[in-house]
């Protein structure tokens, strides 16, 4: 027997045996990805650095299982970019809302991004930080 008739003889079994060791998928498996609607802040929002806010999303259209329902978090975005201010962890995605406290930033439109099950974004609100340029 040659020498690549025997490799290839031994992968086609090791595949064979890891094929076989794998589950098959579910037929008709639901997907449950939920981009939940943000209702706070809106685009007309003001808030101050340093105060309290309760950031609300909608909840009414949320799947039977959620991927990831619990541990969800929620960042600060500038402009197009998300940024590494984390205003809020361990979320459960069903209570609708979440209390941040907004960040120490220059004066500037901001949205915050809620991540869980998909990761969506808000609309852009002013933040009055201690700084104004």
């Amino acid at each position: 027997m040659k020498f690549t008739t025997i490799l290839s003889a031994l992968a086609l079994g090791a595949f064979s045996q890891l094929a076989s060791a794998a589950p098959a998928p579910a037929a008709h498996q639901a997907r449950d990805v939920w981009d939940p609607l943000m209702t706070y802040p809106t685009a007309e929002t003001v808030w101050q650095s340093g105060q309290t806010y309760t950031v609300t999303w909608e909840t009414e259209d949320a799947p039977v299982n959620i991927t990831n329902g619990d541990g969800g978090f929620i960042i600060l975005r500038s402009g197009d970019e998300e940024t590494s201010v984390l205003l809020a962890w361990d979320i459960h995605l069903r209570d609708g809302q979440a209390q941040v406290t907004a960040p120490n930033v220059i004066t500037g439109n901001f949205s915050l991004v809620l991540f869980g099950d998909s990761g969506n974004w808000g609309p852009n609100f002013l933040i009055n930080g201690p700084v104004t340029f």
